[in-house]
């Protein structure tokens, strides 16, 4: 597999949300992935679909985890620190956090659907590669 084929992919499931994190994009219409995973026009088509129908409700659910951040931050940095209203807004950040995790998981159960097992532990086997440290050389401490 090529180099940015990787590359493309490790965006995939990188940060917090590991498996729901999906690559900005539309990765299904890159070439070097088209032709890795030899998908098909079908299958392609059937990937856009899932993004336009989940594209609305994953930029709302994100405006919402932006909104309750800055409210956090707001709340932190008052003089007098409420610990009511502290806790009140980061109980709302985590909901809205796990609210978007949900929907972006069910968006990728959705997409994995799509794909032939082989086409996916494809990707997967990439991502794994990608993912794991690189090994370094012992350096030697310098003088």
């Amino acid at each position: 597999m090529t180099r940015r084929f990787g590359f493309a992919l490790i965006a995939f499931f990188i940060g917090a949300t590991a498996f729901a994190q999906l690559p900005p994009g539309k990765w299904w219409r890159r070439p070097e992935i088209v032709q890795s995973l030899n998908l098909s026009d079908e299958q392609q088509d059937r990937l856009e679909g899932i993004f336009r129908a989940s594209a609305v409700d994953l930029i709302d659910l994100k405006a919402d985890v932006d909104k309750s951040a800055i409210a956090l931050r707001g709340e932190l940095d008052r003089p007098q620190l409420d610990r009511a209203a502290i806790h009140r807004v980061a109980t709302h950040l985590s909901e809205a956090r796990g609210r978007l995790f949900d929907r972006e998981l069910v968006m990728l159960i959705e997409m994995r659907s799509v794909l032939a097992d082989p086409q996916w532990n494809r990707m997967r086997n990439e991502l794994d590669r990608l993912e794991r440290p690189q090994q370094r050389p012992m350096q030697r401490p310098r003088p």
